[in-house]
């Protein structure tokens, strides 16, 4: 089974965050943005070449990086 990160979500699409996969200060630093287990995350739009990515989350738009964003498995 493919494990669907949050960086192949199309714009327009809701997902569920099921786990993250980061280790250290980078998981700290996704969690403190507020992306944690059960959140759901709206794919607003991307930047022309795709990095970064803008999303809704818990109310706010937030800005992730590609790399970032393949550390969160949705679904």
């Amino acid at each position: 089974m493919d494990v669907k990160t949050l960086k192949n979500v199309k714009v327009g699409d809701t997902v569920k965050v099921l786990k993250i996969d980061g280790v250290g200060a980078v998981k700290r630093r996704i969690m403190d943005m507020g992306i944690t287990k059960g959140s759901d995350i709206f794919v607003r739009k991307a930047a022309p070449f795709g990095d970064p990515i803008e999303v809704m989350v818990r109310g706010y738009e937030l800005s992730l990086r590609k790399d970032d964003a393949g550390m969160i498995v949705v679904e």
